[in-house]
């Protein structure tokens, strides 16, 4: 298989590295976090340092015994070398019994710099200060970006490289299939293989059709604000008969899972955030396709989740912007600053970009306005609010 540096995140270990966290790496199943641990161990290997490097794949043969704790801790401590520096790293560290006591006494003794993947089931973002009871310095992983693919995929047309992108998506496990059909059984496999590993397994849940049920309304309705309760009401109306809060909580553990990405409402005007009503965004296109087809392919909202989960990866706080009846599609927040914006699927009529235009001069503070749109142009200026094709836009690093 075809590797790629993914240089943002193995600077994010480089820069912790040697702190006392205890180091997770978190994201969607086959996102790439085993391989983001071999290449630090890889720049670990080139320092000019001595240095003692212990290495566990518990998903392999060769460690199946230390799946018990007690032979996990002895397995480590055997190899600790009090003279030069110890690095740890364990793969699918939920599947040792007793991980989080192991864990949490390697944590404590302070010999060893730790680093750690796992299944989502046992690693949720919101478990992790719990689950080790110490500092915890997580790294969230995402598929491929636009411009990762386009490392992957190297291509003087960006418009034709976008294009493709849209429908193959991030999952770079999928490139190696020379169909898009054996691809989209690859990607359904990942969906599938969450919802009853990540999922049901951990959170006991009894009727797996309705649960799937909820994922595929997901799907089909990415980047509209989304009702609990109309959730409920929609399916009780068709098959099952369900209520606010057991959809309320297979969405949340969507949500834990890394499969979906939850963002609230921000109230522009009163400068406060809204809990109802939240948008809910895939972790990649191409679980879409594989899952539900190209039926209702919206493509402004398509878009939308492109440019939702980009923002995660550049380390954006990101809220749903509402004000009075209009609705802004993001607010992104860093150091302070916001940047509002909009993403359209196609502004070349006149009456789309009055659309698109007048939430963002609704808004009166000075802050910067932007268009993402699919223009296939250089970027322009409307009012003051720059208009930024979509493509050029995923493959900049800047605003």
């Amino acid at each position: 298989m075809k590797l790629i540096e993914r240089k943002s995140y193995l600077e994010k270990l480089i820069n912790v590295m040697d702190t006392p966290d205890i180091k997770v790496i978190t994201g969607v199943r086959r996102s790439g976090k085993s391989k983001l641990m071999d290449a630090f161990i890889t720049y670990l290997d080139g320092l000019s340092i001595d240095k003692n490097i212990i290495r566990i794949k518990l998903n392999l043969k060769e460690f199946e015994s230390l799946k018990n704790g007690d032979n996990l801790y002895r397995y480590i401590e055997d190899r600790f070398d009090a003279n030069i520096p110890n690095y740890l790293f364990i793969d699918e560290v939920q599947l040792c019994n007793g991980f989080e006591t192991v864990i949490n006494s390697l944590y404590e003794e302070e010999k060893f710099d730790i680093y750690l993947t796992g299944s989502n089931a046992f690693l949720l973002s919101s478990d992790l200060a719990t689950l080790f009871g110490g500092r915890v310095f997580e790294i969230s992983m995402y598929p491929f970006s636009f411009n990762e693919y386009l490392l992957y995929y190297p291509q003087s047309d960006i418009d034709t490289a976008f294009d493709n992108y849209v429908i193959k998506g991030g999952m770079s496990g999928s490139y190696l299939y020379k169909t898009q059909a054996d691809a989209n059984k690859y990607l359904y496999n990942i969906v599938r293989t969450t919802i009853a590993k990540d999922i049901v397994t951990k959170f006991k849940i009894e009727n797996e059709d309705l649960f799937n049920m909820i994922v595929d309304f997901l799907m089909d309705n990415i980047g509209s604000k989304t009702s609990v309760r109309n959730i409920a009401n929609s399916l009780t109306s068709k098959t099952y008969k369900t209520n606010d809060k057991t959809c309320g909580a297979y969405i949340d553990y969507l949500c834990r899972s890394f499969l979906f990405y939850p963002f609230k409402r921000y109230d522009v005007k009163g400068k406060r955030y809204l809990e109802s009503d939240k948008k809910y965004y895939l972790a990649d296109l191409s679980f879409r396709y594989a899952t539900i087809g190209t039926k209702n392919a919206d493509y402004g909202h398509l878009y939308e989740n492109l440019v939702a989960i980009e923002l995660l990866r550049r380390e954006y706080e990101v809220y749903v912007g509402q004000l009075a009846e209009k609705e802004v599609d993001f607010v992104a927040i860093k150091n302070g600053m916001k940047t509002y914006i909009q993403v359209s699927d196609d502004i070349s009529r006149v009456e789309t970009l009055k659309r698109e235009v007048l939430p963002l001069l609704s808004i009166k503070d000075a802050y910067p306005k932007i268009i993402i749109a699919r223009t296939k142009h250089p970027e322009t200026q409307v009012e003051g609010i720059r208009i930024i094709d979509i493509a050029r836009w995923l493959a900049s690093s800047q605003f």
